[in-house]
């Protein structure tokens, strides 16, 4: 028996999920000496088939946490670890000071590029946007935020001997000296079996400090923080206290919801790192989060990203008309890549479209078709946001509002 139990059974791993970072840790773990098999559970395109999977020996499987938790061979007896925690080992020693890592429903790209702001010398900030370099906001790459796509940057950010601020969904790796969770919004997943909240706050546990919405506690951690606990909002003013550190500045981004609670995370994830967040008195909106333009005299309101819903889209219209009274508004709304965690539903569509209720309406969809606009009178279609803004028309006194979710 004992002699079955050879070095190359303690070496060889199994990967589930390719398409959501399965195979970029399965080639981390090669260049570390392990042996690894992939196993494409979506598509069976890529690595091996589940039938061959069930005939080989692994001391280890490696398992994303959104899969379903009935899924055969998460009980094929092996000990499983999740994608975060690989990602974790991964990174290992080779960890950055400081390394903050961000995840949430909503709100994770926002407050990742304000504290950024904050933080002053060298360092990488990696978010759905993109991977870039500071302080000379130099772009390096542009992938996902699965925990896989954290091993590259944070690797990046410690040859630099700078900081690294990560987004990752669904989840941290726990290596951060900071975790924080940016909403308690919560939603199915793994086959609807499993809570995304829950399964974030488990996550969050091993990281050395953590810092939470307010109605979130974490079971026996030893240094949490909720952000009410050290951040306040009076209306265009945000005031800190913590520690030695206290103040407060004034910004009108605070009136939007979509920037007002990014910003009291950042502030409080400064006063925790011992820097004073006053300088975000200076941060503005970023690209696809409600950033305004005048172009020909129009308005246009840029609220398109990976996270737009039918509340951001709301708030926009909001913020839009608050800029803007009585001006003529034309909607951009829907979806134009698959390449997202969430679709937007063609019910929020409607609800958004509903509540707005536009003076012109542009539905953005993937494979758009007379039918698809059987419902809206005098709707025009595009197949993506930039034919969309491409085509809309320029008018003085009016606002185009982009409200279409996709990947910048």
């Amino acid at each position: 028996m004992q002699s079955a139990i050879t070095s190359e059974f303690f070496m060889r791993l199994l990967a589930l999920d390719t398409i959501h970072g399965g195979e970029v840790i399965a080639s981390a773990l090669r260049e570390q000496g392990f042996s690894v098999d992939c196993v494409d559970v979506y598509r069976s395109e890529v690595g091996i088939s589940p039938e061959d999977a069930f005939q080989k020996v692994y001391s280890c499987c490696i398992a994303p946490v959104h899969l379903d938790p009935a899924y055969p061979l998460l009980h094929a007896g092996l000990p499983v670890i999740t994608h975060h925690q690989a990602a974790g080992i991964l990174i290992g020693s080779a960890k950055p000071h400081p390394m903050i890592e961000i995840t949430g429903a909503r709100g994770k790209t926002t407050t990742a590029y304000a504290l950024a702001h904050l933080m002053g010398s060298v360092g990488i900030l990696h978010t759905s946007s993109g991977t870039i370099q500071y302080p000379k906001k130099q772009k390096l790459a542009r992938t996902s935020i699965t925990p896989a796509s954290l091993i590259a940057p944070a690797r990046q950010a410690y040859a630099l001997g700078g900081w690294f601020i990560g987004e990752c969904s669904l989840g941290v790796s726990g290596m951060g000296d900071l975790g924080i969770l940016t909403s308690a919004d919560d939603y199915p997943i793994a086959g609807k079996k499993r809570s995304a909240c829950a399964t974030k706050c488990d996550a969050l546990k091993v990281c050395r400090q953590v810092l939470l919405p307010d109605d979130i506690r974490l079971d026996h951690h030893p240094d949490q923080h909720a952000v009410g606990d050290i951040v306040s909002i009076e209306r265009d003013r945000l005031i800190y206290d913590y520690g030695s550190i206290s103040g407060s500045f004034d910004h009108p981004l605070l009136h939007l919801k979509g920037y007002c609670y990014p910003l009291m995370f950042a502030t409080a994830a400064a006063c925790l790192l011992g820097i004073d967040p006053a300088p975000l008195s200076s941060f503005e909106p970023l690209p696809g989060r409600m950033r305004t333009e005048i172009e020909d005299g129009c308005l246009i309101v840029d609220a398109s990203n990976s996270g737009t819903t039918w509340e951001t889209t709301l708030e926009s219209a909001e913020y839009a008309r608050r800029l803007q009274p009585d001006s003529p508004l034309h909607l951009v709304i829907g979806q134009d890549q698959h390449a997202v965690c969430e679709n937007f539903a063609e019910s929020d569509i409607r609800r958004a479209i509903e509540i707005i209720h536009p003076d012109i309406l542009t539905l953005v969809l993937m494979n758009p078709n007379e039918e698809s606009i059987s419902g809206y009178p005098g709707a025009t279609l595009a197949s993506s946001l930039d034919e969309a803004r491409r085509k809309a028309p320029r008018e003085p006194g009016t606002i185009l509002l982009l409200a279409v979710k996709t990947w910048r």
